[in-house]
Parts: structure tokens; C-alpha cells; sequence
């Protein structure tokens, strides 16, 4: 697996990576809990025909400037200088879990940024009937169960790559986690249903029919409140054998829906 192209972008004065490969249209991809520590072969089956541009979110791996963001709004204007200055404007958006949180908010408020949404387990809702498990009150031994039907690829995701610091690695993903409680602590409520009818971007939903972190019952809430609705121009597919990272544990099928989404 040939390794991306690494460029920095800064936002609010600090860098974030972007990581870019492929050929073909562009698409963004923002990231889940525990952000891109690596390259994965998710990412690499899109971009056997899209050029898929990934920019880590400020604190996540590969990129810093998450303690100057102290409101969902500076969170929401970063991620959109981040699109931006990674190039993608009007490009097509996939984004999971926390990063598809963003994805949707950039849909809403930015709707001529977005061309097609996939949204794969984004945080942002709560159910008070279908409670979210909080990822940020787990034991590490049980985070691996959480993220992944198959611990073994959470575990994978966040063991240190090649050329790594050991003393310093903990302190990246200790920063991550750190990253994602401040925009989404606590239990990922964003409100996000207030602003789910503003999109009108053609949007898929996504989600691992063994999510335990987020209900799988969550993906027709999305659906539902995205305008158009289901059977308009938002579906909900599940992804068989697939935990809250589908793209983790699914890459193949998870890629393969995607595809047929963007067209």
C-alpha cells in the first residue's frame, strides 16, 4: 500500500495534515474517533478512482489548535477553513462519526461546499429512549469492543506506525480523545436535528449494524430529518458485520457503498 502525499494546511495558526492519493474527482473524507494515525485500505479502495483528500481535525492525529476551540461554533468554522484550505469546496464529503458530525454541520450551513454526503455513523443526536454509550467513561480494554465489531482493528488503528515516538504516541492519542470530548462531550448531543432539513446535498447513512457505541436505529433519525427524507434524495443502508468504524472493519463494502453513492 503506497503511502499518500503529505501537506500541511493551517487553521486558526496552527497545522493540520492533509493526506491526498488517487486519481479522479475529489473527495474529502474527515475521520472518526481516534482520527487517521495511518493510511488505510478503506481510503485506499476510494481512491482506486477518486482522489480522496483527508485533513486531520485540529488535536487528532497530524494536527494541533483544538485547546483554542471553546464552542461547537469554533469548532464548525474550523472545520470549514479546513475544507477550504485542503481544497475541497464543492467537493463531495464523507465523513464518520465525529468527523461525519461535521460533515453534516458543513452540509447544512455551507450547502454550496458539499456536492454528495455520506455520513457513516456521525455523532450529533441523542435519543433519551436509545441512549448513546459515552466513549469518554470506558475502560481502554473495552474501547476496542466499542469502536469495532473486530477489536482487533481499533487496536490496530491506534498502535504506533512506523518511525513513531513511544514516549510521545500516548500523548497524541491522550490529545485526540481530548479533541473530540471538546466538541462533543457530553454523549456526542450536538443538537444536530435542528439543522439536519437545511441539508440538501443527495446524502447516504451508513451504519454498522453492530454499532454499540451508536444505536443502528440512529441512521433512520438521520435519514428522516435530512431534507427530502427517505426515498428522497437520503438513504440509510446498514453494513453487515460492522461496529461503529465500519469503514474499520467493512473497508471493502463500506468503499463499494460509497462509490455507488458519489456516481
Amino acid at each position: 500500500m503506497s503511502q499518500p502525499v503529505t501537506t500541511t494546511v493551517e487553521v486558526n495558526g496552527f497545522p493540520c495534515r492533509v493526506w491526498t492519493k488517487g486519481k479522479g474527482p475529489k473527495v474529502g473524507f474527515l475521520a472518526g474517533l481516534g482520527g487517521l494515525p495511518r493510511w488505510l485500505p478503506f481510503l485506499d479502495k476510494l481512491a482506486e478512482t477518486r482522489t480522496v483528500i483527508a485533513p486531520s481535525l485540529p488535536g487528532y492525529p497530524g494536527a494541533t489548535g483544538h485547546t483554542e476551540l471553546d464552542s461547537h461554533l469554533d469548532w464548525v468554522l474550523a472545520v470549514r477553513q479546513l475544507i477550504d484550505k485542503a481544497g475541497l469546496a464543492g467537493a463531495d464529503l464523507v465523513g464518520a462519526s465525529v468527523g461525519g458530525a461535521f460533515a453534516a454541520e458543513m452540509a447544512a450551513i455551507f450547502p454550496d461546499q458539499v456536492g454528495r454526503l455520506v455520513l457513516i455513523a456521525p455523532f450529533g443526536l441523542f435519543d433519551d429512549q436509545e441512549p448513546a454509550a459515552d466513549p469518554w467513561a470506558q475502560r481502554r480494554d473495552v474501547l476496542p469492543g466499542l469502536m469495532c465489531a473486530d477489536g482487533d482493528k481499533w487496536t490496530a488503528l491506534v498502535t504506533p506506525p512506523e518511525g513513531a515516538n513511544s514516549v510521545e504516541w500516548p500523548i497524541e492519542m491522550s490529545r485526540a480523545s481530548e479533541a473530540a470530548a471538546r466538541a462533543f462531550w457530553p454523549l456526542g448531543n450536538t443538537r444536530l436535528e435542528k439543522r439536519l432539513g437545511l441539508i440538501a446535498a443527495p446524502t447516504l447513512v451508513l451504519w454498522g449494524d453492530r454499532d454499540t457505541l451508536l444505536p443502528p436505529s440512529y441512521a433512520q433519525k438521520f435519514a428522516a430529518g435530512i431534507n427530502g427524507g427517505i426515498n428522497g434524495a437520503t438513504r440509510a443502508e446498514t453494513v453487515p458485520e460492522a461496529g461503529h468504524l465500519a469503514y474499520l472493519d467493512q473497508p471493502d463494502a463500506v468503499a463499494r457503498a460509497v462509490l455507488a453513492h458519489l456516481g
